[in-house]
């Protein structure tokens, strides 16, 4: 539970609304005080004013104290608190309370409050409350306590308030990632069809966004992996079967070795092998141990020794090739016999799925610090859903394609292995019925 983020998230906000209503509160409560009692002594003052103008007009009239006494109970009255009027010689004159009459004001006593001149020569000393305030006449202390404490009640129901509101928003905010945890658990356990409903445009949003793809992912991975496992089957069981089937006619006496029998048997092998070569080649570049001799090369020269390498095979299928490739064109760092290999693989597709009679261009011109090379034909085209799929290993978008049309599938993975381990990248562009076009890019020799 205390690890949960359900638990920790609602201490986070317990703290943070504890340290803000906290602040508040302890603001309010000194910013009240404070108001308060500059408004209590604003009060006083003129009140006290009012008070000794009385007494002044009382000694003004009379010439003496004598009868003073029930002014200074009626002052009382009117303020709420004692007062106390003395002498020059510090006698006590007259007492609201009527208990100090007679005697000399004490050591103990608060200062004087005020002074009552008469012609400019002090006639009586003024104390206000001079042994303390009186029980339950601190009128501004009961006021400020009943403030404060409305203060800390306020407080304690917005922290109640905002606990509840907490448990509430944390339930509507953890809901999609409970659903996340249960489906990442499923998968887990190897049920990769969970999916989590994507509810909101907000960062959870986009989590369930990127679960769901990265589920969509791994289940076509997994898909991929055994359609992988039959295919290799596939491709292997063909030529063993073809092997196997002539060493037993040749060891039954049925056959004799004859140089037709010999070049089949080397054509299974050399398919065996290639298979086994493109699957090595495409483990190593993927486990980055790929090496590549890399120096200044001219594409002119691979291109044109490459295309002339497939003459026999455009030949037999009547399809031309054109090539574009400015005279300027500069030199790109790479390993010839790789970017060979790419184009190979590439030629191979075009001519595979390009219909007598079509035609097939290779391109490179210059863009930034790369040479794009392109290879387009007049085919078949691929269809769009296909496009993002078509350089993982062992995807065919024609699931019908036998091995003598199509291979075994890891031709475009390879290239795309070896394409990024120049540092260069490839994508596809496709209209079905239109053909295609591959293209890459080198690094410029020199950058």
């Amino acid at each position: 539970m205390f690890r949960s983020l359900r638990f920790r998230l609602l201490l986070m906000m317990i703290i943070v609304a504890m340290v803000a209503l906290g602040t508040v509160a302890l603001f309010a409560r000194q910013t009240t005080t404070s108001e308060f009692t500059r408004y209590v002594q604003r009060g006083w003052d003129m009140r006290r004013g009012r008070f000794e103008d009385a007494l002044v007009r009382y000694y003004n009239q009379n010439k003496s104290w004598d009868g003073v006494q029930p002014v200074v109970e009626q002052i009382s009255q009117i303020s709420g608190d004692r007062i106390v009027l003395t002498d020059r010689e510090k006698r006590v004159l007259a007492d609201s309370d009527r208990k100090l009459v007679g005697q000399t004001v004490g050591q103990s006593w608060a200062p004087p409050a005020g002074f009552v001149t008469f012609l400019g020569t002090p006639v009586g000393v003024v104390y206000i409350n001079p042994l303390g305030r009186p029980a339950g006449g601190a009128g501004e202390e009961v006021f400020l306590g009943s403030v404060n404490r409305w203060l800390l009640l306020a407080v304690v129901a917005a922290g109640l308030a905002a606990v509840l509101l907490t448990l509430a928003l944390s339930r509507r905010i953890l809901r999609p990632i409970e659903a996340l945890t249960v489906a990442a658990r499923r998968m887990e356990k190897g049920d990769l069809s969970q999916r989590v409903a994507v509810q909101s445009q907000d960062e959870i949003g986009q989590l369930a966004h990127a679960f769901n793809a990265m589920a969509d992912g791994l289940a076509r991975l997994e898909q991929l992996r055994r359609n992988m496992v039959t295919d290799v089957a596939h491709e292997l069981r063909t030529p063993l079967s073809n092997i196997r089937g002539y060493l037993e006619a040749v060891r039954d006496g049925v056959a004799t070795p004859s140089p037709v029998l010999m070049d089949s048997l080397y054509e299974e092998a050399m398919l065996l092998n290639r298979l086994v070569d493109d699957l090595q080649e495409l483990a190593l570049a993927e486990a980055g141990q790929l090496k590549l001799v890399r120096q200044p090369v001219a594409l002119a020269e691979v291109v044109a020794k490459v295309v002339s390498g497939f003459q026999p095979q455009l030949a037999d299928k009547g399809l031309t090739v054109q090539t574009d490739l400015p005279a300027d064109l500069p030199l790109v760092d790479a390993d010839a016999d790789r970017v060979g290999q790419i184009l190979r693989n590439l030629l191979t597709n075009a001519v595979n799925y390009t219909p007598p009679g079509g035609q097939i261009s290779v391109a490179a011109k210059l863009a930034g610090a790369d040479v794009e090379v392109s290879v387009r034909d007049t085919g078949i085209g691929i269809a769009p859903e296909h496009l993002p799929y078509i350089f993982e290993r062992f995807y065919r978008a024609d699931k019908s394609r036998a091995r003598a049309t199509g291979g075994a599938g890891l031709g475009l993975a390879i290239v795309k292995q070896l394409v990024e381990a120049h540092g260069g990248r490839v994508w596809a562009e496709s209209t079905p019925g239109s053909g295609a076009t591959f293209a890459f890019t080198l690094p410029v020799s020199g950058h």
